[in-house]
């Protein structure tokens, strides 16, 4: 499966790629190099952190290097009063009566434990298009279905905190 993305989410990932190339890579091999001159490997625990410091940051860069060349690239076409990608929509679970607000975002972006939700989610999917006062049936697989009602939709755009979340 591919990640679908926003062609602003492939500009951060490029960023973030550049930075750790540029920047990052020089400062661990930097690290690498003070931890390894202090002499014996064995138990010189300064090494092996800066070691596994710099495998991450490749590790990640390579992460990041396969996503783009796999993306599909999506677009928002909804228009301003719709449910639709960096938008926080308030609902009701209509089971419960209880109120819930999510974020819309891409997939990289998306964090539960953060309200924000991908819009390739069961509830994302569900909710892409519709308006305050729809009420939208939820299916997350053939026995689970629930439903919900659109209570208000908010174009909140990405923030600071909507961050392309590690592996």
């Amino acid at each position: 499966m591919h990640d679908q993305l926003t062609k602003k989410d492939i500009e951060d990932m490029e960023r973030e790629i550049e930075h750790r190339k540029v920047v990052v890579r020089k400062e661990l091999l930097e690290h690498v190099k003070e931890a390894r001159a202090q002499g014996d490997l064995s138990e010189n625990f300064e090494y092996y952190a800066a070691k596994k410091a710099k495998n991450e940051n490749e590790s990640r860069i390579r992460f990041l290097e396969r996503t783009i060349r796999t993306a599909n690239i999506v677009e928002d076409h909804t228009s301003e009063d719709q449910a639709g990608l960096n938008k926080t929509v308030r609902v009701k679970m209509l089971d419960d009566g209880s109120e819930e607000t999510y974020k819309i975002v891409t997939t990289l972006r998306g964090d539960s434990l953060k309200r924000r939700i991908s819009i390739e989610s069961p509830l994302g999917k569900a909710l892409m298009g519709h308006r305050v006062g729809d009420r939208v049936m939820v299916e997350v697989n053939s026995e689970i279905r629930y439903e919900v009602e659109i209570l208000a939709i908010e174009n909140t755009g990405l923030s600071e905190e909507d961050t392309i979340r590690s592996f």
